[in-house]
């Protein structure tokens, strides 16, 4: 089983602190722009962003016991949370001048909980096949929850690369953590490949094979 290293296990926390916010920011953003899209009002948004910010993080903690829950015990998530619906409501027309920007912070926020999500499973002890599954559900969980809120079938299971990503991130982390690496050197490189990934999955119209059927449901 992976053994963190004591003398650098309060810095890694505070780096999977740092990550964690600032995912739960993009993700947040995400969920604000999906829900401006949808023409929801303010409270709307606020929930919106919350829930697509904080949900995989919520399940993650909840999987490796670390109760309560970051975003219910610390006042910093529901604060970025609202800061993002906020600027998001405001100023929603200037993030649009990006191209697909849900899909850009959606990919963002993605790469970012991917990697902090494995990194806490790390420290918390957990084997590292397990720790890379859980990267993935924090990645995937704020999408999902986005999209259930707003009654669409969740990315992750339209066929689209998108757990794959967060798995390939995830597992950056896992290798280079057992291989002895630098953990930042290895943070990086797993959310960079995660991002990578998906924002080429997006591009290029990658999709994972689905099953043929002549019947319609």
């Amino acid at each position: 089983m992976f053994e963190p290293d004591p003398n650098v296990s309060g810095v890694i926390k505070a780096a999977v602190l740092a990550l964690d916010l600032v995912g739960t920011f993009v993700f947040a953003v995400s969920g604000a722009m999906a829900a401006v899209t949808r023409r929801l009002d303010f409270f709307g948004i606020m929930v919106l962003a919350f829930a697509a910010g904080n949900a995989g993080g919520i399940t993650r903690d909840l999987l490796i016991d670390a109760v309560p829950p970051a975003a219910i015990s610390d006042w910093r998530y529901m604060a970025v949370s609202l800061m993002a619906g906020i600027l998001t409501f405001f100023w929603h027309r200037v993030i649009e001048r990006l191209r697909s920007p849900v899909q850009i912070f959606d990919g963002a926020g993605l790469a970012l909980f991917a990697v902090a999500g494995t990194e806490k499973a790390l420290v918390f002890g957990l084997n590292p096949a397990i720790a890379a599954v859980l990267g993935m559900v924090t990645g995937i969980g704020g999408g999902i929850m986005r999209d259930v809120l707003l009654n669409d079938v969740p990315t992750v299971l339209r066929s689209e690369i998108y757990a794959i990503a967060a798995l390939a991130g995830a597992a950056v982390v896992v290798i280079g953590r057992m291989l002895g690496l630098p953990w930042a050197l290895v943070m990086v490189c797993g959310a960079l490949l995660c991002f990578a990934i998906r924002i080429v999955a997006i591009r290029r119209s990658w999709r994972l094979p689905r099953a043929s059927s002549s019947r319609q449901i």
